[in-house]
């Protein structure tokens, strides 16, 4: 187990090195226009050749992509060309706010997710066609309009909830969990409509499998049938579907805090992409990729604990 997750270990460190260079000389092409960002309205081109020599950018793009590379090996992620902020503890900052929000969305999505898809692959009937239902619809309406929609009703017309801005967990807990509810809510319905399915499709699927009608014919309890043997067997699937969701939260976290003023990742990433902000959009980029990394690794090692036959690949 130890050498298959160092092997997916080392596959996410090459992912990791292929996006930071591919995203850096895409980025690179933006070099002068940053600069004469920087400048303003009253940069020279005397002071514009000058800017690019002192920030370096007069180098090969190779070169100032190791240089960067080396520094984040030490540590240094560098800082903002505009706030001359250091990178790495502005992201920290900000991907905590992300991560309560998205994680916070992951274990309801997982919850109602399991106890949707065990319903509907046991009960069939009425259950099945109810759980489709809301996959559907969770597919079909924009996220968007749903969070206006919420909005309008929780936020302005009942004014139950806040409809922007943040609080911190550690400043108020109660606070903080009526700033990220709508949010979360919005999140989660796109979530439980692709898991469910998932897990609604492994348990049938295991439910039909000989070893079930085994334990059927010596009295094991549905119960225990359907929660300590189908469900388990079923849970690989659905762990792939749960990192690709993560994955996909993670990126709805850019729209998702635009539109309810959250002081997050997405909304730090979109401000930086507006202004050229070179340093901090490498850093937000690693910090992403190795979220996904690590989120990809665990998930393999879950699957090779539960499949062996997983460990192969």
């Amino acid at each position: 187990m130890i050498s298959y997750a160092l092997r997916r270990l080392g596959a996410g460190i090459v992912l990791a090195l292929l996006v930071t260079l591919i995203t850096f000389f895409l980025l690179s092409g933006s070099l002068e226009s940053v600069a004469r960002e920087r400048l303003g309205a009253t940069g020279t081109p005397e002071s514009l050749k000058a800017l690019m020599t002192e920030l370096g950018f007069d180098r090969p793009a190779i070169v100032q992509y190791l240089d960067w590379l080396g520094s984040v090996l030490t540590g240094d992620f560098g800082t903002s060309l505009f706030t001359s902020q250091p990178v790495a503890p502005a992201v920290a900052a900000r991907l905590g706010v992300t991560l309560s929000l998205v994680v916070t969305a992951l274990i309801i999505t997982v919850i109602v997710s399991v106890a949707l898809g065990v319903w509907a692959a046991t009960r069939g009937g009425l259950a099945d066609k109810v759980s489709q239902g809301l996959s559907l619809i969770g597919y079909v309406v924009p996220g968007l309009l749903i969070a206006i929609v919420l909005v309008a009703v929780l936020a302005v017309n009942l004014k139950l909830l806040p409809a922007t801005g943040f609080t911190p967990f550690a400043q108020n807990p109660g606070k903080w969990a009526t700033s990220i509810t709508i949010p979360v809510i919005v999140l989660v319905i796109g979530g439980v409509a692709s898991m469910a399915a998932q897990i609604r499709g492994s348990m049938i699927g295991e439910l039909r499998k000989d070893y079930v009608r085994t334990l059927r014919t010596r009295g094991v309890p549905t119960r225990s049938i359907v929660l300590r043997h189908a469900l388990r067997n079923a849970a690989s699937p659905a762990l792939t579907v749960l990192s690709l969701e993560f994955i996909q939260m993670l990126g709805g976290a850019l729209i998702i805090e635009n539109v309810f003023a959250l002081p997050g990742f997405g909304a730090y990433a979109f401000n930086a992409s507006l202004q050229g902000d070179i340093p901090i959009i490498m850093g937000i980029t690693l910090f992403s990729v190795m979220l996904v990394v690590m989120v990809n690794l665990i998930t393999d090692v879950v699957n090779g604990w539960l499949n062996p036959k997983a460990r192969i690949y």
